[in-house]
């Protein structure tokens, strides 16, 4: 009868020990240390979430910390790492393609992340490679060619995402989702092929898909790691076909604890070791991921699987390495904080942080990279900027480093000093990517 009373006051002993302990944390974080110590641990910069982030840190301790061999060296290695997504198919007028271009390069950047949408390119149906969508009828390679031109020109390396199947490619169009995979996998191998060939010696990276593993990026089916895997072996085969200098990126892995597969997602780690199970070792170049840092800031070192943070791509690393791969480099091909502004209705989804945060964050970001993880390289922000601002009601609009009309904030000038800060520091005149 008393064992019960027993296990409530050990119970109650407990709670009062991990109290004190936070307490003490909190203390000694609060009158001991200094908060710029803080939060290059923690990523927070308040008192009391930088106590928790500290008990968060010693608890971690118990867990064994990710093996990353930065010993090894990885190919392809860059000397530039900064670049951002652009979405230049969007504008309609050359010269703000021109202008994004040059508002880059201007900036010490050497890379954009492009998409270059299957369905706004072989349209209508297979091998029909004209625009009939508007009089009069041009070529649907016209405003492609436009910006492999400029960015070309301006010195920035594209890395070409593949993605967004046309209707066509599917019996039930889109019914299941416009970004849901072909019927025919064969028929994106001829599309990444005659792309390919067609850019052969203006791009150099191409990447396969975009977030396989999370909805809506796989359509409405559960996302499938050895599917996407069997995509990947046929467009990396016929990009090699078509340049066997090209670099492959894996589709970005995007950072989930979802195990559901749909309509959520499925883990990245879980993904990605599924992709290695399958035979997805020999079918990449460069492993991508997403790196955004949500509700912390870069320094955030807590190493816990479910939780989203900066440091999540040491995991992704620490399943590479086990599983042979760690001479290969990852990119993190989306890295930015949300500044939605505190009055702003639509929620928070993905953070908030003010444009001045958001602006210290991204160079921290970089700093850090560079300063710890050797294996990382390409770092593009999300994003640039949109055509328009009829986006202002959604959160995912306040990514932009510029406004629609080319007005900078903050964050594209805090990263156009850094790079440039850096490269003179390198001793590298232009802008330079590889």
């Amino acid at each position: 009868m008393n064992r019960p009373r027993a296990s409530r006051w050990v119970g109650w002993l407990i709670g009062v020990v991990v109290l004190a302990v936070l307490l003490g944390l909190l203390f000694f974080a609060r009158f001991t240390l200094l908060p710029d110590n803080l939060y290059a641990w923690t990523g927070e910069e308040e008192p009391l979430p930088q106590a928790v982030a500290l008990w968060n840190l010693l608890a971690g301790q118990l867990r064994a910390m990710p093996e990353t061999r930065d010993d090894v060296a990885v190919t392809p290695a860059v000397a530039n790492p900064f670049g951002a997504n652009t979405f230049m198919e969007q504008e309609v007028e050359p010269a703000k393609r021109e202008r994004i271009c040059q508002m880059l390069h201007d900036a010490g950047f050497g890379w954009i992340r492009q998409e270059f949408p299957w369905e706004d390119i072989e349209i209508h149906g297979k091998g029909d490679f004209e625009d009939r969508r508007h009089e009069p009828h041009r070529s649907a390679w016209e405003k492609y060619d436009h910006i492999v031109e400029v960015a070309n020109r301006y010195g920035l390396n594209i890395i070409a995402r593949l993605s967004n199947p046309p209707a066509w490619s599917r019996a039930a169009g889109d019914e299941k989702g416009p970004l849901a995979p072909p019927d025919n996998f064969e028929d994106y191998g001829d599309f990444v092929y005659t792309f390919a060939s067609r850019y052969r010696d203006r791009i150099q990276y191409y990447q396969i898909w975009n977030e396989p593993n999370i909805y809506p990026e796989w359509g409405e089916y559960p996302v499938d790691p050895e599917r996407y895997t069997e995509l990947l072996k046929i467009g990396y085969r016929r990009i090699k076909e078509a340049d066997p200098e090209a670099i492959v990126l894996c589709g970005s892995l995007a950072a989930t604890i979802e195990l559901d597969g749909y309509p959520h997602g499925l883990n990245d780690f879980v993904f990605l070791q599924r992709m290695y199970d399958a035979g997805a070792k020999e079918y990449f170049d460069v492993m991508a991921v997403q790196g955004y840092g949500l509700w912390s800031g870069p320094t955030d070192r807590r190493m816990r699987p479910r939780v989203l943070n900066f440091s999540r791509p040491l995991y992704i690393r620490d399943i590479m390495v086990k599983n042979g791969d760690a001479h290969k480099p990852i990119w993190m091909t989306e890295m930015n904080w949300n500044a939605i502004p505190a009055d702003h209705p639509a929620y928070p989804m993905f953070g908030r942080v003010t444009l001045e945060q958001q602006a210290r964050y991204a160079v921290e970001a970089y700093r850090r990279v560079r300063a710890e993880w050797p294996w990382m390289g390409v770092i593009t922000v999300w994003f640039f900027k949109r055509a328009s601002d009829a986006e202002k009601d959604q959160a995912m609009y306040y990514f932009r480093m510029v406004e629609p009309d080319f007005t900078p904030l903050p964050l594209y000038d805090a990263l156009k000093a850094e790079s440039l800060s850096t490269q003179n520091c390198q001793g590298i005149g232009e802008p330079q990517g590889s």
